[in-house]
């Protein structure tokens, strides 16, 4: 497991830990019942608040990806496919939202994205 804080960023450290660790989980980099480091280990390594990375996990066991055993700590929750498809297809409609965003200011319409993604699957016409 790897985390990093970025200190430039503008987003909060306890959502940049909750992000890194959310990604790992969907793509399967962090395996089911996998142990995460205690919030105190955690916190220690990336050298914040315990409440900080508190923060994070409670926000992850929250949304269903990791649950917490008392006195054994936290571990990736086994895989909801329905939660992951949900996660998937709202990252989907974000970057969608940007392609829409991107081409109406350079002109282009759905044809031309639809004609876009064809090439870029090979299914030149």
């Amino acid at each position: 497991m790897t985390v990093f804080i970025d200190n430039k960023s503008g987003a909060p450290i306890y959502e940049q830990i909750y992000a890194q660790l959310k990604a790992q989980i969907i793509s399967g980099a962090l395996e089911e019942d996998q142990p995460l480091p205690s919030i105190r280990d955690l916190a220690k390594d990336l050298r914040i608040s315990v409440i900080t990375t508190k923060r994070a996990y409670d926000e992850l066991a929250a949304e269903g990806f990791i649950y917490t055993v008392a006195g054994k700590g936290s571990f990736v929750a086994p895989r909801n496919v329905e939660l992951l498809r949900e996660e998937n297809l709202r990252q989907i409609e974000s970057h969608l939202a940007e392609v829409s965003r991107l081409a109406a200011a350079c002109g282009l319409n759905k044809g031309d994205i639809l004609d876009m993604l064809d090439i870029m699957e090979g299914n030149e016409t």
